[in-house]
């Protein structure tokens, strides 16, 4: 349980056990993350959990067979780089790499500063083209991988109150779409799933009370969905998914 992940190593008979593929999970908490992790997991993945602080990783590492906990801050990209090098050295080559990093800074034009603007750009569109950058090489040398952002429908449209998170957002899915065609022709499946609803976390619970339990968008529902894709044969591969709770105004 949460132990160093090992390489390919020899049977007591001799023959070669065959290693686990590799799963990163970036933007690990107790709602989607988790719930992503907690699913490659039991499709037979070592999982390597990326979150800013160690507390909730930790403890989900000690609960899930090869899981393997990091700390980086996503929107640096020393310390992204520095991560996944760290995982390549440890667990070798990623097989599918999950984008799970929303940053929400909410306010008008006027509202958002400068800076926080910056910071929302550089968590949701930075940290994800640093991450790709570490893993596609690979990933076309073999072949095959798999790199999915979980997007937002801020992507498509600009609120009065998302002018930060709406244009990282923006950026984040023509990073995807460039991605994927870049990506696609070398056998490296790249997707984005548009999240159309609210996420069913304990906050969430907490601040819409009133609301069925239908009006959630299920974690574990999501995770499904990635799982999908990364078995999505070659000639039907989806770029972009949406994921809403059936009862979702559209």
């Amino acid at each position: 349980m949460g132990s160093t992940s090992e390489s390919t190593k020899a049977s007591a008979h001799g023959a070669p056990i065959q290693k686990k593929p590799i799963c990163v999970v970036v933007g690990v908490g107790p709602g989607n993350g988790a719930a992503f992790a907690r699913r490659f997991a039991s499709e037979g993945y070592a999982v390597a959990m990326i979150a800013r602080s160690r507390t909730f990783i930790d403890q989900l590492a000690d609960e899930l067979p090869d899981a393997h906990a990091y700390t980086c801050d996503i929107g640096v990209v020393a310390d992204v780089e520095r991560v996944f090098a760290a995982i390549a050295a440890d667990l070798g080559p990623v097989d599918v790499l999950i984008y799970n990093v929303g940053k929400g800074l909410w306010g008008s034009v006027e509202e958002v500063t400068p800076e926080a603007f910056e910071e929302s750009w550089r968590v949701n569109a930075l940290g994800g083209f640093v991450a790709a950058r570490c893993v596609l090489p690979a990933m076309k040398k073999s072949g095959k991988g798999s790199v999915l952002f979980i997007g937002a429908t801020a992507s498509r449209r600009g609120g009065a109150k998302t002018a930060a998170f709406a244009s990282a957002k923006a950026a984040q899915r023509s990073l995807a779409e460039s991605m994927a065609r870049d990506a696609w022709p070398f056998g490296v499946h790249v997707a984005l799933v548009i999240i159309d609803g609210v996420v069913d976390e304990p906050a969430a619970r907490v601040k819409l009370i009133d609301k069925p339990d239908g009006f959630f968008v299920k974690s574990d529902d999501i995770a499904e969905t990635l799982v999908m894709l990364t078995r999505q044969k070659p000639s039907a591969w989806s770029f972009e998914v949406e994921a809403r709770p059936f009862g979702e105004s559209w």
